[in-house]
C-alpha cells in the first residue's frame, strides 16, 4: 500500500526494506513521476574517510513478520500490560505493604518491557536512550499514583485550563453556559467608520532625499529617484553637465519611458496604485555628471511645479590603495607607507593597523589639495548646490597621503584599508573578499594592505675576556671567542644569521700598526667564532639580515699563548733522630708555566709487581713534598706528567728518585669507633704494630680522672690484643697508647687512644600496672595487653610463662612494650636480655593476674511459668496499657531483643523485631494491645555493657497474652439525613444500626439540637443481637436540624469503646417551605447583566421559571440563584423547592431584559472619501434600540505606513432622537463611534470611559 493517499497529520509510511538497505545507492536521479531529483553527493575522499554504516535489520526479519505487524504486536502487549495493571488497581486494598509490592512489581515489568523493546529493532520503535528513560520515568510516576491511590484533581485542572483559554463560562437564562466576555464586548454593536483624505498639491522632485551616487566596475549604473505627487507626467527633461568637458546635455524621458518606469516601480512595496499618493520613479544613468530636473509636463499639458530645484551629482566611485614599500624594517624606524586615494575631495579614508594581532582603527579626514574650494561648507546638503553649475570641484582627484609612524614594537605590522568616502558621501567598503582578490592579482588590482616585519636590533659584547684579563690559549690550539648576543628589546632575538665585524692586531704589532678588519658569519644555534692566533680582537660592529646592532663593552679580547709547563726535581733524605737511618725523602719541585700545577708520580716498592700513582697540586711556581712510607723497603719514584691551567697532561721523562727506607716504630688501635661493655665484665682491643721487633708497648686505662698503666713486652707479632681488667664501675673509659720501643731500643711517643662506655646497670624487666594494680577483670575470651617495663638498650628478648606453665619468648623494641594474652590466670616473667647484656627480672613485678567478668541473665517477675521458659499474662481489652516486669543481672545498661508474633482475629501481620534498653537491673516490657488477637513475645538475645549476645550462654524466654477486641457500632447509612416538612403527620423515625462484639450490648446515644447547646443522652441496655433499629419519636425533635450520634458501646467481655461522634452520625431535619427573594429592587435589566436571587432552605434548590414563553427548571446548589441575561425577554419565577422536603412554594417574580443599542457608520462598512482643501462630506449614523440615542465618536489620524493606528485628534458626544443621523465633516481623519446609549442600556468599546450626560448635544434625525 505504498501509494495509499495520506493526510498531512497521518503517521508517515513505514520505510520499505529495500529503502532501508539501499538508502544511498541504486538511484538514477529520477523520481517515480519522472521528475529529476537533485541529491547532494559529498566528495569521494570524504566518503572513504567516514563510511556510513547501513541501519540495523529488525531482530525478527520482515520476511517473517512485517514491520507494521510487529508494531501492532508491541502495542497489543503494551495494552495487555496496562489492562493487567488496571485490574490490580481495582483489587487494591488499603495496605501499605500491598501498595509497595504492586508498585515495585510494575516498575520492574515496565522497565523490562521498555528497555527490552529497542533490542527487537522494530522500525519507528528504535528510540534513543533519553526517550526510553523519559518513558520509564512517566510509567513509574503513573504506577506510584495508581498503586498508592494518590488522588489527582483532574476535573479541577481541566476547568482551570479551560477558564484560562476560553474564559469563565456562566449559566444564562436559557440554561446553557456562555462566555460573559462575548456578551459584554460585542463588536457587532458598533460597525463601520468614515475615512476622509485631503489631496495634496501636484509636484515633481529629483532626488528628494539627497542621496549620493557613484559609478565603477561593480556599479555600472545609477538609478536617480524622481518623486511625483498628485500628478501623472507624460514628459520629463533632465539636464546633464559633463564633469570632464563641462558640456551640457538634455535627456528627454518620453511617455512610454515613464510608463516603463511606473511598471518597474510597481514591483516595490512602497509603490501605491492610488493616483493621489506620492510615487517614486527611477531613471537609469550610466555616465558621471551633474543632473537636474529642468521640465515636467502632466496629462493636461501643464508644467508641474519642481520643488527644491537643485542638482544631483553622479561621480566615479572613490578608491584607495597602499603603495608597496619595504617589507622588513628595524625597530625604531618609520613605517613610511603611502596611501593613494582617488575621488571627489574632500576624501576620507579609514584603515586598520594590526600590530601582533592587536587592531587599532585610524581615519584620515579632509584629504584634499591645498587650493581646493568646495561649496559644501556654504550649503546645508551635499548634493543640492546653487543654481549656477560649477563642475571643477566635482572632478575626481588623485592624492597621496604618507603614513609615518615610529615602529616601536617588534613583530608583524599590517596596514589594511577598510573604506574610503568621497566628498559627496559615496562610500566604498573593502571586504575580506576584496583583500583576497588583491592578494591573488597583485599586478592588476590595487594593493589594499601592506605587511611590515619589524625586527629587533642585535647587541653583542665579550664575556670573561678583555685587554686586562686576557684569554690564554695553548700553542697550536684554537678557542671560541666568548661573545654574548642580546636584543634591544625584552624578547630574545629570533633564529637567524649574525655578521660580526672585528679588527685583529697581532701581539707583535700592538704598538701602533693598524689591525686587520675581518668579519665572522654565524647562525643561531652554532658555536661562537673560533680564534687561534695570539693578539687583540676588537669587535667593531654587529648586524643581522635586516638590522644593524650595537656593540657593548667590553668589546676587545686579548689572546695569549703562554709557555708550556716544565718541572725540575731535587731531593734530600730524611733521617731518624734515634737510629740515624733514612725514613723518607723531602722533594723540591721547581715549575715553569701557568699555575696551578698538577704533578703526577708513580711509587714502586722493590719486590712488588704493582705501583701506586699520586697527584700533587702546586699553587705556585715552587713546591715541596715529603715521601715517607710506613713500611721498610727500597722505593722508586717516577715523575711522569705535569699539567697547568693551559696545558694538560704534558709528559716528562728523566725525573726519577730512589731511596731505602727503614721507618720508625709505631702502633695503632684497629677499632675506629667507641666500644660498649657490660658492667662487671672485661673488654678487648686489637692493636697493630709497625717497625722492627720485638716491641715493648706501654698503655694506660683512664676513668674518673684516675690512670692505671700497663706494659706488654717482647711482642713479635704485628697484631696484639689488649685485655682490660673486670670493669666494676659504669661510665666512660679511655684506652691510650703511651709509647712503643722497637728491637733497636728506640722509643717512639704514641698518641693513639680509644673510648669505652661501660653500662651503669644491668637490663631489667617487670610487669607494669593497670589502674594501679597488676591484676585486671576483663571479658571472657577477650585479648588483654599486659604492660612491660624494660630497662636497658633495645631490642630486648623476654621469656615468660602462661597460667598453664608453657613458656613463651617475645621480642620488644620499646621500653613500654605490651604482650597480648587471652587466658585467665597468673602470668610470670622468667628472664630478659637486651641488645648487649643479659638482665634480671624485677621480683615484685614478676607476676600479673587476669580474671573473667560474669555474663548477663534475664527473668520475668510476678508471672507464673508454665513450662519450657514460657510465661502467660491475663487477657486484656484492645487499646489498654499493659506491661511485664523484666529483671536483669550483669552490668547496666542492658539491651534485650525480642520478636513479637501476632495472630490477629481478623487479618495477618508479619513478626516484628523489637528491643528493650534498661539502664538499671529492672525494666518494663510494654505489651502491644493495638489490635485484638493472640500475642507471643520471644526473648531472643541479651546484651549488657560488657558482653554482646552469645547463643551458647543464653536461654530464650516466651511470654503469651490474649487481647480481646473492643465492641463497635455504626449506622447502616452514616451521614444520611432523615427529614420531613413541618406539615407532615407525627410519627417515629426508624434508624438501623450494626453492632460488633460479644452480645449482649449496652449503647449510649446523643441527640444534639442545633438550636440548643446541651445534648440529650439516651441509653439502650441489653441489646441481644448485632443488628438493631433505633426509633426516635418526633416529640423528641425540634424544628431545624438535629444530629444523632453513637456515643459509647460495651459488650459482655467487659470491653467498651467511646465512639467518634463526628463519623458515626446521621442528621434529622425538620424543615419549613423554601423561599426565594431578589437581591435588588429594580425590575429592568440589560443584556449582559446578572440577575441575582437569595434562597432560603436546604440546598440544592429546584427553581421553576418561564422565559420567552418557555417553561424551564434550574438547580441551585448554594444559597444564591444567579443567571446571566443573554437575550432580551421577560423572566418570571413561578415556584421553588429544596432538598430537605418535597414541599414546593409558589411565587410570581418577573424581570424585564432589554437588548443592547447598536450603531452603524457608513452602512456598517469602511467609507473612503478624498477631498480637496475646503471641501465637506456627510457622515451617516444608523441606530437600533429605544430612542433617544446618545453616542460618542472620535476623529483620529489616518493609518500610517506599517499599519500603525493614528492618534486621536478629537472626541465628540451627541444625542439623536431618531434612528438616522447625518453629520457634516471637512477635516482629514478617521471617524468612528466608540460608545452608544439608548433609553435603557449603554455600550462602549473596550478601554473607553464615557461620562454619560456631560456635554451632550441633542440632534434631530
Amino acid at each position: 500500500m505504498e501509494g495509499t493517499p495520506r493526510l498531512r497529520s497521518a503517521y508517515p509510511a513505514t520505510p520499505s526494506r529495500s529503502q532501508r538497505q539501499h538508502r544511498s545507492g541504486g538511484s538514477n536521479g529520477l523520481s517515480r513521476s519522472g521528475r529529476m531529483i537533485r541529491r547532494e553527493v559529498r566528495d569521494i575522499s570524504e566518503l572513504d574517510k567516514k563510511p556510513l554504516p547501513p541501519p540495523d535489520e529488525p531482530y525478527i526479519p520482515e520476511s517473517l513478520i512485517e514491520a507494521p505487524t510487529q508494531r501492532l504486536y508491541a502495542f497489543t502487549i503494551w495494552v495487555a500490560l496496562w489492562s493487567w495493571k488496571i485490574y490490580d488497581f481495582s483489587n487494591l486494598q488499603e495496605s501499605e505493604e500491598q501498595s509497595l509490592w504492586l508498585f515495585m512489581k510494575w516498575v520492574a515489568i515496565d522497565g523490562l518491557w521498555l528497555f527490552g523493546l529497542p533490542s527487537l529493532r522494530i522500525p519507528w520503535l528504535e528510540w534513543s536512550s533519553a526517550t526510553i528513560v523519559l518513558l520509564f520515568c512517566a510509567h513509574a510516576v503513573a504506577n506510584a499514583l495508581m498503586m498508592f491511590r494518590v488522588s489527582i484533581p483532574i476535573g479541577a485542572g481541566f476547568a482551570l485550563v479551560g477558564r484560562s483559554l476560553w474564559g469563565a463560562y456562566e449559566l444564562a437564562v436559557n440554561e446553557h453556559r456562555v462566555n460573559p466576555r462575548t456578551i459584554e464586548f460585542n463588536e457587532s454593536l458598533i460597525l463601520g467608520r468614515q475615512i476622509i483624505h485631503i489631496l495634496p498639491e501636484g509636484s515633481a522632485v529629483l532626488n528628494a532625499h539627497g542621496a549620493a551616487f557613484c559609478l565603477d566596475s561593480s556599479r555600472p549604473e545609477a538609478k536617480l529617484p524622481i518623486t511625483i505627487n498628485s500628478t501623472n507626467p507624460i514628459l520629463m527633461e533632465i539636464q546633464r553637465v559633463d564633469l570632464g568637458t563641462s558640456a551640457n546635455e538634455t535627456l528627454t524621458i518620453s511617455k512610454s519611458q515613464i510608463k516603463r518606469m511606473h511598471k518597474e516601480a510597481s514591483r516595490l512595496t512602497t509603490y501605491s496604485d492610488k493616483p493621489n499618493e506620492p510615487k517614486t520613479l527611477y531613471y537609469t544613468v550610466r555616465k558621471p555628471g551633474v543632473y537636474s530636473l529642468s521640465k515636467v509636463i502632466d496629462e493636461s499639458n501643464l508644467e508641474v511645479a519642481r520643488k527644491r530645484r537643485g542638482q544631483t551629482v553622479v561621480v566615479p566611485c572613490p578608491k584607495a590603495s597602499l603603495l608597496q614599500a619595504k617589507a622588513d624594517r628595524c625597530k625604531g624606524e618609520l613605517s613610511s607607507v603611502e596611501l593613494q586615494v582617488t575621488g571627489t575631495p574632500p576624501l576620507r579614508a579609514k584603515y586598520r593597523r594590526m600590530v601582533n594581532h592587536q587592531v587599532q582603527e585610524s581615519t584620515f579626514e579632509s584629504i584634499q589639495p591645498d587650493d581646493f574650494s568646495s561649496p559644501f561648507g556654504k550649503t546645508d546638503t551635499l548634493v543640492k548646490i546653487s543654481q549656477k553649475i560649477e563642475v571643477d570641484w566635482v572632478r575626481p582627484r588623485q592624492l597621496t597621503v604618507p603614513i609615518s609612524e615610529s615602529l616601536g614594537t617588534t613583530g608583524r605590522w599590517v596596514y589594511s584599508l577598510s573604506e574610503v568616502i568621497d566628498g559627496l558621501g559615496n562610500k566604498v567598503e573593502y571586504t575580506d573578499h576584496d583583500h583576497e582578490y588583491s592578494e591573488r592579482h597583485l599586478s592588476k588590482a590595487p594593493h589594499l594592505h601592506q605587511s611590515i616585519a619589524v625586527h629587533e636590533r642585535p647587541l653583542i659584547s665579550l664575556r670573561g675576556c678583555s685587554g686586562q684579563n686576557p684569554l690564554k690559549v695553548a700553542k697550536g690550539r684554537s678557542t671560541e671567542l666568548p661573545v654574548e648576543f642580546g636584543s634591544s628589546g625584552r624578547e630574545a632575538m629570533p633564529d637567524g644569521t649574525y655578521y660580526i665585524d672585528y679588527v685583529f692586531t697581532p701581539v707583535k704589532d700592538q704598538k701602533g700598526t693598524p689591525g686587520q678588519s675581518n668579519r665572522f658569519t654565524i647562525k643561531s644555534g652554532e658555536s661562537n667564532p673560533t680564534v687561534a692566533e695570539a693578539g687583540m680582537y676588537t669587535i667593531t660592529g654587529i648586524s643581522t639580515e635586516f638590522c644593524p646592532g650595537e656593540v657593548l663593552e667590553p668589546a676587545a679580547c686579548l689572546i695569549e699563548n703562554p709557555p708550556e709547563p716544565q718541572l725540575k726535581v731535587t731531593a734530600e733524605e730524611i733521617f731518624d733522630k734515634c737510629a740515624g737511618s733514612s725514613i723518607g725523602l723531602r722533594v723540591d719541585l721547581d715549575l715553569i708555566g701557568t699555575p696551578p700545577f698538577d704533578v703526577q708520580y708513580q711509587m714502586t716498592r722493590k719486590g712488588e709487581r704493582y705501583h701506586t700513582s699520586a697527584i700533587e697540586r702546586i699553587h705556585g711556581m715552587r713546591g715541596q713534598i715529603e715521601l715517607t712510607p710506613r713500611e721498610a723497603g727500597e722505593y722508586t719514584y717516577d715523575f711522569v706528567e705535569v699539567s697547568d691551567a693551559v696545558y694538560k697532561a704534558q709528559r716528562i721523562s728523566g725525573q726519577r728518585l730512589t731511596q731505602n727506607v727503614k721507618p720508625a716504630a709505631s702502633a695503632s688501635i684497629s677499632a675506629s669507633h667507641p666500644k660498649v661493655a657490660c658492667i662487671d665484665e672485661a673488654a678487648q682491643f686489637d692493636v697493630s704494630l709497625h717497625g722492627e721487633g720485638p716491641f715493648t708497648l706501654d698503655y694506660e686505662l683512664i676513668h674518673n680522672g684516675k690512670r692505671e698503666e700497663f706494659r706488654m713486652k717482647n711482642q713479635t707479632s704485628p697484631r696484639v690484643q689488649i685485655d682490660t681488667p673486670t670493669l666494676h664501675d659504669g661510665g666512660e673509659y679511655i684506652l691510650a697508647l703511651k709509647s712503643i720501643t722497637d728491637g733497636m731500643g728506640c722509643s717512639e711517643f704514641l698518641q693513639e687512644q680509644s673510648r669505652l662506655y661501660v653500662r651503669h646497670q644491668k637490663p631489667k624487666v617487670g610487669f607494669g600496672q593497670l589502674e594501679g594494680k597488676r591484676a585486671i577483670d576483663t571479658l571472657e575470651d577477650k585479648n588483654v595487653e599486659l604492660p612491660l617495663r624494660l630497662v636497658g638498650e633495645g631490642p630486648w628478648t623476654i621469656k615468660y610463662a602462661d597460667p598453664t606453665g608453657q613458656e613463651h619468648t617475645v621480642q620488644a623494641t620499646q621500653p613500654n612494650h605490651r604482650i597480648r594474652v587471652d587466658k585467665a590466670g597468673t602470668y610470670q616473667l622468667l628472664e630478659v636480655h637486651d641488645s648487649v647484656c643479659p638482665g634480671i627480672v624485677d621480683t615484685p613485678a614478676q607476676n600479673f593476674d587476669i580474671n573473667w567478668i560474669t555474663r548477663p541473665t534475664v527473668r520475668i517477675s510476678d508471672l507464673p511459668e508454665r513450662s519450657g521458659h514460657t510465661y502467660s499474662k491475663s487477657d486484656i481489652c484492645e487499646g489498654e496499657d499493659d506491661s511485664a516486669e523484666v529483671l536483669f543481672t550483669g552490668t547496666p545498661p542492658f539491651q534485650l531483643s525480642y520478636t513479637q508474633h501476632t495472630k490477629l482475629d481478623r487479618g495477618a501481620i508479619a513478626p516484628k523485631k523489637r528491643s528493650l534498653r534498661a539502664s538499671l537491673h529492672s525494666a518494663s516490657l510494654r505489651m502491644d494491645t493495638a489490635q485484638s488477637g493472640l500475642y507471643t513475645y520471644h526473648l531472643d538475645s541479651l546484651e549488657d555493657s560488657n558482653y554482646d549476645h552469645n547463643a551458647k550462654h543464653f536461654s530464650p524466654l516466651k511470654i503469651t497474652q490474649r487481647v480481646n477486641a473492643r465492641p463497635s457500632a455504626s449506622f447502616l447509612h452514616p451521614g444520611k439525613s432523615y427529614s420531613y416538612c413541618t406539615d407532615e403527620a407525627s410519627g417515629e423515625e426508624v434508624i438501623p444500626i450494626q453492632l460488633y462484639g460479644q452480645p449482649p450490648f449496652t449503647l449510649e446515644l446523643e441527640i444534639r439540637h442545633h438550636q440548643l447547646g446541651r445534648p440529650e443522652l439516651i441509653r439502650i441496655p441489653n441489646i441481644p443481637s448485632t443488628e438493631h433499629e433505633i426509633r426516635i419519636p418526633h416529640s423528641r425533635l425540634q424544628l431545624g436540624r438535629s444530629s444523632l450520634s453513637l456515643r459509647r458501646v460495651s459488650d459482655s467481655n467487659g470491653c467498651s469503646r467511646l465512639l467518634d461522634s463526628a463519623t458515626s452520625r446521621v442528621q434529622i431535619s425538620v424543615h419549613d417551605a423554601p423561599t426565594i427573594t431578589p437581591f435588588d429592587t429594580k425590575s429592568e435589566y440589560c443584556v449582559g447583566e446578572r440577575i441575582n436571587f437569595a434562597l432560603s432552605g436546604t440546598a440544592p434548590f429546584n427553581i421553576f421559571y418561564t422565559f420567552q414563553n418557555s417553561e424551564r427548571k434550574a438547580v441551585a446548589k448554594g444559597a444564591t440563584f444567579r443567571r446571566l441575561a443573554e437575550k432580551p425577554g421577560v423572566l418570571t419565577i413561578t415556584a421553588i423547592a429544596d432538598a430537605a422536603s418535597n414541599c414546593e412554594a409558589k411565587v410570581n417574580i418577573s424581570r424585564v431584559i432589554h437588548g443592547m443599542p447598536s450603531v452603524r457608520v457608513s452602512h456598517g462598512r469602511e467609507g473612503y472619501v478624498d477631498l480637496h482643501e475646503g471641501g465637506e462630506t456627510e457622515i451617516l449614523f444608523e441606530f437600533a434600540g429605544t430612542p433617544p440615542f446618545e453616542f460618542v465618536y472620535t476623529r483620529s489620524g489616518n493609518t500610517e505606513r506599517g499599519g500603525k493606528k493614528g492618534a486621536v485628534l478629537d472626541m465628540r458626544q451627541e444625542v439623536s432622537e431618531g434612528e438616522i443621523l447625518r453629520v457634516k465633516a471637512g477635516l482629514e481623519g478617521t471617524y468612528e463611534v466608540v460608545a452608544i446609549r439608548d433609553r435603557y442600556c449603554a455600550y462602549a468599546k473596550p478601554g473607553v470611559v464615557v461620562g454619560w450626560g456631560e456635554g451632550r448635544k441633542r440632534v434631530a434625525g
